[in-house]
């Protein structure tokens, strides 16, 4: 299964040549997995998550340059690997028939407490496995056109 959210663009993300600056891209990729992680887990009566989690890496590819309008742009992810103390989390930017990004995010479990990384527990492997999807490999790059 795939988490589908529904980003609205704002103004403020334009930059001087009209379309979405390349760091406003990550902060659309963190409001699609905090919505995924936490909203979603809650929703599910989950308790995952909420000892805390960090961001260790970002991949981000730039396919076409995202203009600013009144719709919003789909934020689609899910899980493309899960171990044992880390996921990664893919994401496709897009409309129906427009892919504007692929990422990707590692996360990883950790204990705010003892500020130290952690185990994914056994609830937040069975919330996550409900989105894991490790068939789909890295493309090749694509070019802006």
């Amino acid at each position: 299964m795939r988490h589908l959210y529904q980003c609205p663009l704002r103004w403020s993300d334009m930059d001087a040549f009209g379309h979405v600056n390349n760091v406003v891209f990550l902060r659309y990729l963190e409001e699609a997995r905090i919505d995924f992680m936490f909203r979603l887990a809650r929703d599910a009566r989950s308790d995952a998550f909420t000892g805390g989690s960090v961001v260790a890496r970002h991949e981000i590819e730039y396919l076409r340059p995202l203009v600013h309008r009144h719709e919003p742009v789909t934020v689609e992810s899910w899980v493309s690997k899960m171990g044992a103390a880390s996921l990664t989390i893919s994401y496709e930017i897009k409309d129906a028939d427009t892919v504007y990004v692929r990422a990707a995010t590692v996360v990883v479990p950790y204990n705010l407490k003892e500020e130290r990384p952690r185990r994914l527990t056994a609830e937040e492997k069975s919330f996550l496995e409900t989105y894991l999807d490790d068939t789909v490999h890295e493309r090749p790059a694509t070019r802006i056109r």
